[in-house]
């Protein structure tokens, strides 16, 4: 690494000296750091210097700081570390916000804290009203196991219970009665389902797949107003910040939540640069599918713009891999974590692949990024089939068709991936949160497949770092976990909790590589690397300010670095409190 840090500063310095005429001078310069650029050649320098909201020069302290004006801040680095904006590539900022909107939820490890939660929902509620809990996987709670239709019985006798996770639902009795789904109902409508059942006896367990079209609840009872939304938006993008990302892909926006993104961007709010996939229900008729695809690339907000671009299309093509519903190649295999019973169960898909090929066919050729939730490899090589029967009709290659989640690719999927030029966003906190429930599930040998980075970067697959952000605010409280810090350990270790082992380390990566995870290789994924994902000179200036040297740090410190500033188009956005002053001598 220390020839690296030399070699970069001196062949900067020729670059600047180049680039940089004596009429120019910069807005702001931070010297006197370790400035990781990122580039192509991963250089690092001591200083940068912003012009403009722009990168005007990096490269030694003695060449940056000639740019200085009367009127320039300066920034004593004193040492620390700079990394380009961090990105997250998959979050779902409206809800996640919004989740305590009523009141704040507990942290829950055990189907006991999740029936005393219940339990005082129940008392605070009077007869009847429904109470509901989402996204407290049970791969995720120590008996990694739904709680029981009886179970929820018992913590809410008088009324309806709903405990989903994703698409899959626990109900109790009073939920299922109220639904309307007893031991004769069936699904007529044509659409994906499944309806547990007790073997013996025919009865709904109270487990439902994909059904919670069903569910009968009312509407919730307390709605939030306008600027309720913008104030809980505004403080989850600050925590964002907070942690270092200056950049997100919001995964499953309606249009209400694209007003919401378009008021804050107006109104000089908008602290994230954001990259928008309207959400597509792929169960609509195909006509319909089509009509809004093209409808969305009519939309104002689907010119570039840097803060705010509506740039992608996104539906979900199988199950969940925390709820037992992902698509597989193979059976899942009896399951009490998932309560499986049928020995030849391989999980939900949800589109057919004519209707696939269509939809991919009809954003790609309309100039939108085509997505869709494929957790399982069967479901990973539906949309890559589908992509490769477009790309005989048109390259995709350019056009970079995404696969969200990816978690288990087959070696024939990753093959093509490569081949076609085919992008995916992951999320590593899924391997530490539920790689030993997993594990045990699948075995060591299909976990193989299961977040291969290593061989994703070897094949030349352009693969981003994400958090599917859901629920809660805060980066280390959230469900999923979105501090991206920690995301990075996860794949330099591949450590899940409650396990002494890593999970395949063969697949571990570098710190180079885990870093590209959340910058340049999300910038792609976001059609974006021209403009950020980088420290080089003309790009924006998104950086931010470590409280530790993650190249050089003992590789169990990675998880816990802190950020002391973060930057915005040269503009300090956040500044962590009791850490060193900002304040900037002129």
């Amino acid at each position: 690494m220390i020839d690296r840090i030399s070699g970069g500063c001196a062949c900067l310095a020729v670059l600047l000296a180049a680039a940089c005429g004596p009429s120019q001078r910069a807005d702001l310069i931070a010297h006197g750091g370790k400035i990781v650029t990122v580039d192509p050649q991963f250089r690092i320098a001591q200083a940068i210097a912003v012009r403009g909201g722009r990168i005007l020069a990096v490269g030694s302290d003695g060449e940056v700081l000639r740019l200085a004006g009367p009127d320039t801040v300066r920034v004593d680095l004193q040492g620390r570390t700079v990394l380009p904006g961090l990105m997250d590539s998959h979050t779902h900022v409206v809800s996640a916000a919004m989740y305590e909107f009523d009141h704040p939820v507990p942290e829950m490890e055990t189907i006991g804290d999740v029936l005393q939660y219940i339990q005082s929902r129940a008392a605070a509620s009077k007869p009847g009203e429904w109470i509901e809990l989402s996204q407290v996987f049970i791969t995720r709670l120590k008996e990694q196991r739904y709680p029981t239709r009886q179970e929820l019985d018992r913590a809410a006798p008088r009324n309806p219970v709903v405990f989903s996770t994703g698409p899959d639902a626990s109900l109790n009795s009073l939920a299922l009665k109220h639904s309307g789904i007893d031991r004769n109902f069936q699904i007529t409508d044509g659409r994906p389902g499944r309806i547990e059942r007790d073997p013996k006896t025919g009865e709904p367990t109270g487990i439902l797949r994909s059904c919670s079209r069903f569910i009968k609840r009312p509407a919730r009872q307390r709605t939030p107003s306008g600027d309720d939304y913008l104030k809980r938006v505004r403080m989850l993008l600050a925590d964002y910040n907070s942690v270092g990302i200056t950049s997100i892909a919001d995964g499953d926006t309606s249009e209400e939540e694209l007003e919401l993104f378009r008021q804050l961007k107006a109104r000089g709010e908008l602290t994230c640069r954001t990259f928008a996939a309207l959400h597509v229900d792929a169960q609509m008729p195909v006509e319909k599918i089509e009509a809004r695809i093209r409808a969305a690339a009519q939309n104002p907000l689907h010119r570039p713009d840097n803060m705010l671009w509506l740039g992608g299309i996104k539906s979900y093509l199988d199950g969940g891999m925390l709820t037992g519903s992902a698509y597989m190649q193979q059976p899942w295999g009896v399951s009490r974590v998932y309560s499986i019973a049928d020995p030849q169960y391989r999980g939900m898909l949800y589109i057919p692949a004519d209707r696939l090929y269509r939809m991919a066919r009809t954003a790609l050729e309309n100039g939108l990024q085509f997505t869709v939730h494929a957790v399982g490899d069967g479901a990973v090589a539906a949309i890559v089939d589908a992509y490769e029967r477009v790309n005989r009709d048109l390259p995709v290659r350019d056009r970079r068709p995404c696969i969200t989640h990816a978690n288990f690719i087959g070696p024939e999927s990753l093959e093509k991936m490569g081949a076609l030029g085919v992008v995916a966003n992951l999320q590593p906190d899924w391997l530490y949160l539920d790689g030993a429930t997993l594990l045990k599930q699948f075995g060591e040998e299909r976990m193989a497949h299961f977040q291969p980075y290593r061989t994703l970067f070897e094949k030349g697959v352009t693969v981003g770092g994400g958090s599917d952000h859901m629920q809660k605010i805060g980066s280390f409280r959230s469900i999923n976990q979105y501090n991206p810090f920690l995301g990075m350990w996860i794949t330099l270790t591949r450590r899940p909790r409650w396990t002494s082992q890593p999970l395949h380390p063969e697949q571990r990566i570098s710190r180079e590589q885990a870093i590209r995870l959340y910058t340049t290789n999300n910038a792609y994924l976001m059609f974006a690397e021209k403009e950020r994902g980088s420290l080089e000179q003309g790009k924006l200036a998104d950086f931010i300010v470590l409280n530790t040297d993650i190249l050089t740090c003992p590789e169990d410190e990675v998880k816990n670095i802190e950020v002391e500033r973060t930057y915005l188009g040269g503009r300090l956005i956040y500044e962590r409190r009791g850490g060193a002053s900002a304040a900037a001598a002129r």
